[in-house]
């Protein structure tokens, strides 16, 4: 199968290509940046010299559906609604990265994005990506939306003991920390190394465009809206997130009882690792592999739950997840050329 990857020369974009390379069942066709069209991919990035020999493409969209079966958009907000539409009407299946089609409420995504809102009909067609909870509409869709990196770590997190209504959502507050690399390879004083480097920023407090995202899919969950408080930190890490979450129990429960819970629930997702009790997962412990690993904690003195987890955010957050649901889309086995272990220390 022939795919192309649209913002190939952001991190999110080499994930793709790092990845792709290693996929039995996949041939890359063509990566775009229009910023370096014409320009070697090893030229601009010299780790990949004799890995991966072509140059980046400029966005045509009538030569990019003539060559590719799938392709990745690994774009800023605002840049794949414009060209997804046109591909679909071509039969190319596109699997979306960025936020355009995630949100189905009518002017939801215009106000947290502050872009314009992705086209109607095209937005109707779009399946939320969260790989573990929608396989079958994944399996039968041409447009799927990946999930943002926070939405999900802390839905994989927190959405078993939601289903098994064990909590009461409206008391969930999510405490995320995300490495530096979540910021994009676009320069900014907040990215700059003094300025991150032995730090710990918080940044778009109660305005995270990830929010909307994490309570629209828990209130399609339980039937009923929910709001939920969501803060954000960076942390001096190159790749790496942390969502710590808090929420109250309704009826008194173990550490072995939300444990068993979750194996259970997660018995066939080979991608999610549940840690035992008493002890918690780092992001250091999942970096440059698709799992996604969840630890747990009652505080019996105030029947509260904290869930902690943790992913690489460039891979279950974003390039490992979308591979998956590639897999999912045409019939593949769903961890085929994701088998990478950890990269630890």
């Amino acid at each position: 199968m022939k795919a192309g990857i649209v913002g190939a020369s952001g991190y999110s974009g080499l994930e793709l290509i790092r990845l792709l390379l290693g996929h039995p069942e996949v041939e890359i066709e063509t990566i775009v940046s229009p910023s370096n069209a014409g320009s070697k991919l090893d030229d601009i990035f010299p780790h990949l010299t004799n890995i991966q020999n072509c140059d980046f493409d400029s966005l045509d969209l009538n030569d990019l559906a003539e060559r590719t079966d799938v392709v990745f958009f690994a774009t800023p907000a605002g840049i794949s609604s414009q060209s997804i539409p046109s591909l679909l009407e071509k039969g190319v299946t596109c699997i979306d990265l960025s936020g355009d089609f995630r949100l189905k409420e009518d002017g939801l995504y215009e106000e947290w994005y502050k872009h314009s809102s992705p086209p109607a009909q095209t937005l109707k067609k779009a399946v939320y990506g969260l790989s573990e909870f929608y396989p079958e509409e994944i399996a039968s869709a041409d447009l799927i939306a990946n999930p943002g990196c926070y939405p999900t770590a802390s839905l994989l997190g927190i959405l078993p003991v939601i289903q098994q209504e064990w909590v009461d959502p409206a008391s969930l507050i999510i405490d995320g920390k995300s490495g530096l690399s979540g910021a994009g390879r676009k320069t900014s004083i907040a990215a700059h190394f003094s300025e991150v480097n032995e730090n710990v920023s918080a940044y778009k407090l109660g305005r995270h465009q990830h929010i909307p995202e994490i309570e629209q899919i828990i209130s399609s969950q339980i039937g009923k809206d929910i709001q939920l408080t969501f803060s954000t930190h960076l942390i001096p890490l190159t790749r790496g997130m942390m969502c710590s979450m808090y929420i109250n129990l309704k009826h008194e429960k173990t550490d072995r009882e939300v444990i068993e819970l979750y194996q259970s629930f997660y018995e066939n997702h080979p991608f999610i690792r549940i840690m035992p009790e008493g002890k918690w997962p780092t992001p250091k412990g999942v970096a440059g592999s698709n799992y996604c690993d969840i630890g747990f904690s009652v505080d019996s003195r105030t029947n509260r739950l904290t869930v902690i987890s943790v992913i690489d955010n460039l891979m279950k957050g974003a390039a490992g997840q979308a591979v998956q649901n590639m897999n999912l889309r045409f019939g593949y086995p769903e961890m085929l050329g994701l088998t990478l272990s950890p990269v630890f220390p």
